[in-house]
């Protein structure tokens, strides 16, 4: 049995001091360890180093604290009771980590409880004491730990079993605005921290709605309450899933207000958030690849599925908004034309493969440079295309008897319910079986391999029409309207950057474009174009005056003016616009599919 309980919460210092029992039968040394990273966020965080200080005492006195390594404490041997006090520096705005202040208090698991090795199975219990917070009588407990003796506020004690379930459950202390509703007869809880102002009853009916679209495809929900933990900031987005909950960032415009009509593009973000990290209750809480399966939290874990269990979650994530009614099937064009133009604007994509993007998340897409639009892709967004192709191809190779619905219910049934991980070729050995043929053209060309994705293709195969076009602006990223205007041709740097008071600093240097090829790198900064100040409103204005097929350029590198010649290069046709084809245009067998890709599953009857 381990015992867990806060001795105290610094508000002003922004710790947690935290108190931890273990009863040792025999006279032995003790392994603490402080995970290195949290399960969803694939990036090594040291929690550790937030300990900032701890000492050990048993019945006879002070235990001698050996530290091995970043994260790790040995005692000297003890017997009966061990306790062991620590302070926990938490002041980490983040769904991932650790919070505290005079406004909430919040925290996971893995940023503030140690686990001793060879325990990790054994019982556990959390006091949280109301008097913790007696400068605060208002502040409540909002998390899906297994209580046993309980206030009406949440403080109390919390029970349950093995280190892995103590650490999946993030707790909110503080006050917070509280959204309930059901889903297939299970209660849902949307916990909201700094909100005020926003429509409940709005939010309610769209998340209960795109929930019972997600249990429906499934046929059934895992858990017998669910919780949503949100942060309303001024700029904040971000989610991490959990087995019976999520943590959620949002910005406050995010939330629905009273006045609105359809969905706006805001709150339509938010509502694919909320949507993502629901779907991952099945997809990663549930099913998952092997090599998650009781993964040691001290040091990186490998898969190269990650495109499978964020690519596949982020091609449900927006199709649900749409088969639930909650937004048009044009607005969800728009999202999925969106997210093939960010694709198709990252070079990295024919240099790495999806599946290697999930096996070196922890080094590359999590910790990504000036160089990353040029050496790596997303395994969530192109993984998401590569879900919208794999959905087409199980459709065509089954004669539309099976889609990706279907694999996901093979998935869950034979993987998630069993509780056995999914082996690194287990998807493409399922598509096989489910479809009767080898799969493996597709998995060797558009997961292990960087082949252009035949995106028009799989749009006819399923009834859309797809065009790429010159984007309008900065932030056009396209759209769902089939007629419109053609754009003209306009020029670019072939760089990101930032606006300075005077000129711009680019900050990432596209590989093969115009700035490249002038010799320019990430931190110039760019003061003149033709002789003339350029800033972040005029530069497309001052390379379209260009007359020749370079123009000169002056920037400073470390402070010192560099001049050379700026190719004039047009932008790229790399905007997408996806729209729903004529029905009276399309064949009898693509107009079931379409029809039947779109489809809740709620009105199914599958529920």
């Amino acid at each position: 049995m381990i015992q867990y309980e806060f001795a105290l919460m610094d508000l002003e210092r922004h710790q947690f001091h935290v108190r931890m029992r273990v009863h040792c039968a025999e006279r032995v040394s003790r392994i603490l360890r402080m995970p290195a990273w949290i399960p969803g966020s694939y990036m090594i965080r040291d929690f550790a180093r937030n300990v900032c200080a701890i000492t050990a005492t048993d019945a006879d006195g002070p235990v001698v604290l050996n530290k091995l390594d970043k994260q790790t404490w040995e005692t000297a041997p003890v017997s009966g009771e061990l306790l062991v006090n620590y302070v926990v520096y938490a002041f980490d705005l983040s769904v991932r980590s650790a919070y505290l202040d005079r406004s909430r208090a919040y925290f996971n698991g893995t940023s503030v409880f140690l686990h001793v090795d060879g325990m990790l199975d054994a019982p556990w219990s959390l006091t949280l004491e109301r008097s913790l917070v007696s400068e605060n009588p208002e502040w409540r407990v909002a998390t899906t730990l297994p209580g046993a003796e309980l206030d009406e506020w949440g403080f109390g004690i919390y029970r349950g079993r093995g280190y892995r379930e103590l650490i999946d459950h993030p707790v909110e202390i503080g006050t917070w605005d509280h959204v309930t509703f059901d889903v297939q007869e299970t209660p849902h809880d949307f916990v909201v921290s700094d909100a005020p102002g926003f429509d409940h009853s709005r939010l309610a009916h769209d998340l209960g709605k795109i929930c019972n679209e997600h249990a429906a495809m499934f046929s059934e929900l895992p858990v017998t309450r669910y919780l949503f933990l949100a942060l309303a900031t001024a700029d904040g987005y971000g989610g991490l899933e959990h087995a019976n909950s999520c943590s959620l960032m949002c910005k406050r415009a995010d939330l629905p207000r009273a006045d609105m009509d359809a969905p706006e593009k805001n709150y339509r973000q938010f509502l694919g958030l909320c949507s993502h990290e629901y779907f991952h209750l099945w997809n990663v809480k549930r099913i998952m690849p092997a090599s998650f399966m009781g993964a040691a939290l001290r040091e990186e874990t490998h898969t190269e599925l990650l495109w499978a269990f964020e690519g596949i979650t982020s091609y449900y994530d927006d199709l649900a908004l749409a088969r639930s009614g909650v937004v048009t099937p044009g607005s969800y064009l728009e999202l999925l034309a969106a997210t093939v133009s960010r694709v198709l604007r990252t070079a990295g994509r024919l240099r790495q493969s999806v599946a290697e993007s999930s096996f070196d998340a922890w080094t590359k897409f999590y910790k990504q440079d000036e160089n990353a639009p040029n050496a790596i892709v997303s395994y969530y967004a192109k993984g998401a295309l590569v879900a919208f192709g794999l959905d087409v191809i199980i459709r065509e190779r089954s004669g539309d008897r099976f889609s990706l619905d279907d694999l996901m219910r093979v998935l869950w049934s034979r993987y998630g319910k069993t509780g056995v991980g999914i082996a690194e070729r287990g998807i493409e050995n399922e598509v096989a079986s489910l479809v009767g043929s080898s799969c493996d053209d597709f998995f060797d060309r558009f997961v292990y391999g960087v082949d252009e994705l035949p995106l028009g293709e799989w749009c006819s195969a399923m009834g859309l029409g797809f065009r790429m076009r010159r984007a309008k602006g900065p932030d056009d990223m396209g759209g769902s309207n089939e007629d419109a205007p053609a754009v003209a041709p306009t020029f670019t740097i072939g760089a990101r950057f930032e606006s300075l008071d005077v000129g711009i600093k680019l900050t990432q240097v596209f590989e093969g474009g115009a700035a490249q090829r002038a010799g320019m790198s990430p931190g110039d900064v760019v003061v003149a174009i033709g002789l003339e100040r350029v800033s972040g409103a005029n530069l497309t204005e001052l390379l379209g005056r260009a007359t020749a097929e370079t123009v000169p350029v002056h920037f400073f590198r470390r402070d010192m003016l560099t001049a050379a010649d700026l190719p004039i290069v047009q932008s790229a046709e790399d905007t997408c616009d996806l729209w729903l084809l004529a029905q009276e245009s399309l064949s009898g067998p693509v107009a079931g599919r379409r029809a039947s890709w779109l489809r809740s599953a709620v009105s199914d009857g599958l529920h």
